[in-house]
């Protein structure tokens, strides 16, 4: 049985989160008191659960703070036999504070005496058992709806059991960091295509531009170079336990060089490993 945990902050996108498993047919079930975790384990170890892919399960600060503070004991009573998965969403303070006064919804720690900053700070602290034990990571503060549930897709769904999920992906430094990035390869140094007329409004899967980057010889030394890194070390990352590596692939805009390299990274190693994803930030 395979059981995801979803937590985080409120307005960090639990609700779309737990609304793309649902589509993916998982049991779904939001805001359920952490004591209940195994009575619901139980129940959903039943034949009459087989149909669904999973179970999911949204638990967050409206929980009692005895079950939050007591959460590693709960989960360690869980069945060897489930598979428990734990996703934590946060975003930054700001954004946070922006989603709410957009929305003009009221975040459930907050009050007539604890003004909203002060919830949301307070918010993490009550969270912290279960970010520490979290899987996966998520920041979605520069994360659209649809973002958000194409990382849930790619690193949620259709997993294999036991295997590293890998997801290479190209980004523009214009735009930042991606924030749950594990490994960055600053791509900038190579002979920009933005600068040739013909290639500025192609990207990195046009024929053109995959022509123009692979005649440069620096690029397949830098290719050659990243490759080398990646299959010492990723063999290690997997035997370490760890469940998702992001590897993000960056140049100035995200459209030309980043794009062809991650691509061409994508196409070696999906060979290589049961669980390789490709994502292209500034494409999407």
């Amino acid at each position: 049985m395979e059981l995801v945990i979803i937590s985080g902050r409120s307005g960090s996108g639990k609700s779309t989160a737990l609304h793309q498993l649902e589509d993916e047919s998982y049991y779904c079930i939001d805001n359920l008191p952490a004591s209940l975790l195994p009575a619901l384990v139980r129940e959903t170890s039943q034949s009459d659960f087989a149909h669904f892919e999973g179970t999911a399960v949204c638990i967050d600060a409206r929980n009692a703070w005895k079950d939050l503070s007591n959460f590693g004991a709960i989960l360690e009573a869980l069945p060897t036999t489930v598979r428990t998965r734990i996703l934590f969403l946060d975003a930054q303070d700001a954004t946070l504070i922006k989603r709410f006064s957009e929305t003009r919804r009221r975040h459930p720690l907050s009050s007539d005496n604890v003004p909203l900053a002060e919830a949301i700070e307070r918010e993490r602290h009550l969270l912290e058992p279960i970010a520490s034990s979290a899987d996966l990571v998520l920041d979605t503060s520069a994360m659209t709806i649809y973002e958000l549930r194409d990382a849930i897709k790619q690193r949620l769904v259709g997993g294999v059991s036991g295997a590293m999920s890998i997801l290479f992906q190209s980004f523009g430094f214009k735009r930042g960091v991606p924030a749950d990035a594990d490994l960055v390869f600053d791509v900038r140094m190579l002979p920009n295509p933005h600068w040739v007329k013909e290639l500025r409004l192609q990207t990195g899967l046009d024929s053109a531009v995959q022509s123009f980057l692979k005649e440069q010889p620096v690029t397949e030394e830098l290719l050659r170079d990243i490759s080398a890194f990646l299959d010492n070390w990723l063999p290690r990352y997997s035997q370490s336990n760890r469940s998702y590596m992001t590897i993000g692939l960056g140049c100035t805009g995200g459209q030309h060089r980043s794009v062809y390299l991650a691509h061409r990274l994508f196409e070696h190693y999906r060979t290589l490993y049961p669980q390789v994803h490709l994502r292209h930030r500034e494409l999407q």
